[in-house]
């Protein structure tokens, strides 16, 4: 794929244009995300995240209720559409033309976010691994489907990961999953090699450098590196003091052709978009 041809992804009957690159805000409503910066549990400081996301830019809040950080805390579905209601209703609420995706691996929780409450994208970090009818769940609904990369899970997958080659054992995850999704009638389709999961320092550079190759899948691509351990390991730093390091990559990922920045730091992600934008335009 050019990256700079028009892609088109279908968000509750509207097109969203991807040949631009989109920010993704987020949002997690959970007490022990692995950024603190970026945990909103009350309704107050979850409008104020919502409305921040939007007037910086971004075009896409999406919410996650269930911690996906190494060693993360497992919690029921139950507990995860609790924490989802919360937020989800104050984005209704105050903007309800909003473009929100949920981060959930359970077809149950998903389902429920699209028909309750219109979620228009559902983000699974497993890639259908943890809950089987997931796949099948997203045909029905008929929502677009991040397909992301991960070994293990979260309370396994930092366990010392191993790869002979990261690069081709996750296109050919992805390849897998993709045909296994268009069986079924999936249509939009954005994958996700999964930065951070189930990787060490290594396999994240290995597959940042070789991200271009993914656009033979013809399909929109996700980058989410924002103030992950790839950054704060190689740089000794904390996730407080990464967002240098997250733009420098972000600007790599725009310059390889993502076509979605997942974030936490939403004006900088839209700053750099624009940036790399104007010399594509300037100069191609």
């Amino acid at each position: 794929m050019n990256p700079e041809q028009s892609l088109f992804i279908n968000v509750n009957g509207s097109l969203l244009d991807l040949s631009t690159p989109q920010v993704m805000g987020i949002l997690n409503v959970t007490p022990d995300s692995f950024f603190a910066g970026s945990r909103m549990q009350t309704e107050h400081e979850i409008a104020d995240r919502v409305e921040q996301i939007l007037a910086q830019g971004g075009s896409i809040i999406d919410v996650g209720a269930y911690s996906s950080r190494p060693a993360a805390e497992h919690i029921s579905a139950e507990e995860e559409r609790k924490r989802l209601q919360v937020g989800l209703e104050v984005i209704r609420r105050d903007h309800p033309e909003a473009i929100v995706s949920v981060d959930t691996f359970r077809a149950e929780v998903a389902e429920w976010c699209v028909r309750e409450y219109q979620v228009a994208i559902i983000n699974d970090i497993s890639g259908g691994e943890m809950d089987a009818r997931m796949f099948e769940t997203v045909a029905r609904l008929n929502v677009p489907y991040i397909l992301m990369h991960m070994k293990g899970t979260p309370q396994t997958m930092q366990q010392e990961p191993y790869y002979e080659n990261v690069v081709k054992e996750v296109f050919l995850y992805l390849a897998g999953k993709i045909d296994e999704l268009q069986q079924l009638g999936v249509k939009d389709i954005i994958i996700d090699p999964g930065f951070g999961f189930g990787k060490t320092v290594d396999h994240n550079y290995a597959l940042m450098n070789y991200l271009e190759d993914f656009h033979l899948f013809d399909l929109p691509l996700l980058v989410g590196v924002s103030r992950k351990s790839m950054i704060t390991r190689l740089l000794e730093t904390g996730a407080v003091d990464a967002l240098n390091g997250t733009t420098v990559l972000h600007t790599i990922s725009l310059m390889k052709g993502a076509h979605i920045l997942r974030v936490h730091d939403v004006k900088e992600a839209v700053e750099a978009v624009k940036i790399v934008g104007k010399v594509r335009s300037t100069f191609s």
